[in-house]
């Protein structure tokens, strides 16, 4: 396919209007949405409101006035539908490596005549040590691989619906009713698939996700707790702290959980980082789900086609095996990448030799992808990605 015809197809496209809705460099290539969203272009102001009109003129009243105070459950409603999950569902706020271990712990005391816990060594590395970290305080627990199949025995099953490194996707419900009928319990970790897919985990136990990659809540942006309904009188929260309590004003000195999702606040939260959250939720509450995926497939296909054999796909083949991005091989992936970006195409590299790109739907078009596989190609042709200067790692790959 040409750049007229990718133009053309940018032409049709019905999620054209929401390009304009984001801040994006001339001349730069976005494919890291699956690392750190683009900026909405209304967060600033939205952000200076905060700043200015809530925490400038009402002081510690935005607390009540502002709607501060109800913010990581308010806030988890909004996203709520983006998971498949309903109002009371969803608790947002800290990061998702806490969120991991709140959810992780909860389950293990729901199962506590099993112990081990499945995991998948392929899942974000913050999973596994917050496991281990988890495991070695409790004592006791097996960690079991995916790769062995076996559910049987186990309290708690903790995947990825999209693998971070190849983008590929797990069949959510097949192994959520793999897990059950197993006797155990699941949690789902949706970073890499909220925002760049229809999601629906309201047949899971447990679910975590962070707001900052496809979903543009901002760098640092609060992660999100999913808790179904059948577990909420039951579970506990490990981290017992002050914003899970009954009734926090009241000042106790012994802790009693609030009933809901809301037993699962911890601590107060970041008013600011939930400002720029809250813009991106305006976005998101207008978009149409279904064609954001139909438009993820179509330019990952398309990146896929552009390239041709080029470079090892590490990615399924398959769209429906895949989520939002196409990773590739090559032995200097580094280099390269830094070479690519030079050129204005923006990916990111992982470790060992993973090319990874991200297409988060509401700001790429076809054009782009064209301009990307395009500029990739002329790198490798090229070899630009031997420049000495490459060669040196930053500390953010």
């Amino acid at each position: 396919m040409d750049r007229d015809q990718c133009l053309a197809l940018d032409a049709e496209d019905p999620l054209r209007e929401f390009r304009d809705e984001f801040v994006l460099p001339e001349g730069v290539v976005y494919l890291v949405g699956n690392s750190l969203g683009a900026l909405p272009r209304h967060t600033a102001e939205r952000v200076r409101r905060t700043v200015e009109d809530e925490w400038g003129r009402q002081l510690v009243g935005g607390w009540n006035h502002a709607g501060w105070f109800d913010q990581p459950l308010t806030a988890g409603d909004r996203l709520a539908p983006l998971i498949g999950a309903g109002p009371g569902q969803v608790v947002v706020g800290n990061t998702t490596s806490i969120a991991v271990y709140q959810a992780v712990a909860a389950a293990l005391r729901l199962r506590p005549e099993r112990r081990v816990i499945v995991s998948d060594t392929r899942n974000f590395p913050t999973d596994h040590y917050m496991v281990q970290g988890l495991a070695g305080l409790l004592g006791g627990y097996e960690l079991r691989d995916l790769s062995e199949g076996r559910f049987d025995d186990a309290a708690v099953v903790l995947l990825s619906e999209v693998d971070y490194r190849t983008g590929a996707r797990q069949d959510v419900p097949a192994v959520t009713a793999a897990a059950h009928a197993a006797g155990a319990l699941i949690v789902w970790d949706l970073c890499h698939s909220v925002g760049a897919m229809e999601v629906d985990v309201s047949g899971a136990d447990f679910a975590v996700g962070c707001t900052y990659k496809y979903l543009n809540a901002g760098p640092g942006a609060p992660a999100f707790l999913y808790v179904h309904p059948r577990h909420q009188a039951a579970a506990e929260n490990v981290l017992s702290g002050w914003y899970g309590h009954a009734e926090p004003f009241a000042f106790e000195t012994g802790y009693r959980p609030a009933e809901g999702v809301r037993r699962f606040g911890v601590s107060t939260p970041h008013v600011l980082s939930f400002a720029a959250l809250e813009a991106a939720l305006d976005v998101w509450e207008r978009v149409p789900m279904e064609l954001v995926r139909a438009k993820s497939v179509a330019l990952t296909s398309l990146f896929i086609e552009l390239v041709g054999d080029r470079l090892e796909l590490a990615s399924p083949a398959d769209p429906e095996r895949r989520g939002s991005q196409v990773s590739l091989r090559h032995p200097d992936g580094y280099p390269v990448m830094r070479a690519l970006i030079d050129r204005g195409v923006h990916g990111d590299f992982r470790a060992p030799d993973i090319l990874r790109f991200g297409f988060a739907p509401l700001y790429i078009g076809y054009a782009d992808v064209h301009d990307a596989a395009t500029t990739l190609l002329e790198v490798l042709d090229k070899e630009l990605w031997r420049e000495e200067k490459y060669a040196t790692r930053l500390a953010v790959t």
